[in-house]
């Protein structure tokens, strides 16, 4: 029986708020918008998220963060100073970041944001650093979207796993 009193208030609530939007919408001057243009006022990709970090063990000076749309950064420095490194791939969207502890040179890289929101953006599969992330190899996996995470086995560097989740929407 409450459940179906609380029913009623969210749409007693809906009506109202309903109502109050459509009244409002009529009284909107539509000759005063005449002169607007649409123009573009930035991008729209939100940044500012890290998606993806790891640190070589052995000297944990160096690091690696990858963003959800502002690539991949590297610091040598503990994280006091970062510098891009994935700014020549045709993605920005980092999902996931992974390097061969015992070959701490080699870095893999898993793009497209992880983690499902509306503002994700998409990746174009693995990529492969053999220098520290000064060049980088597009591997494949293109049509994975967004990968959430990539682990190196550490009894066998030949064996990596990649997980995808795949089109968010």
């Amino acid at each position: 029986m409450q459940h179906l009193g609380l029913r009623y208030n969210i749409w007693l609530c809906l009506l109202i708020a309903l109502s109050a939007f459509t009244a409002s919408a009529q009284k909107i001057d539509m000759e005063k918008m005449k002169g607007m243009k649409p123009r573009s006022i930035g991008p729209a990709a939100m940044s500012g998220r890290v998606t993806a970090v790891d640190v070589v063990n052995k000297n944990p000076e160096i690091m690696y963060i990858g963003t959800a749309s502002g690539g991949l950064w590297k610091s040598t420095s503990g994280g006091t100073e970062w510098k891009p490194v994935f700014d020549s791939a045709s993605v920005l969207s980092i999902g996931a970041v992974a390097i061969e502890q015992p070959t701490p040179d080699i870095v893999w890289v898993g793009t497209g944001e992880g983690n499902p929101r509306n503002s994700q953006s998409s990746g174009n599969g693995v990529y492969k650093s053999w220098d520290a992330g000064h060049t980088w190899v597009h591997l494949g996996l293109d049509a994975t979207r967004n990968i959430h995470r990539v682990i190196v086995d550490p009894r066998d560097q030949n064996t990596v796993y990649v997980a995808a989740l795949g089109t968010a929407w």
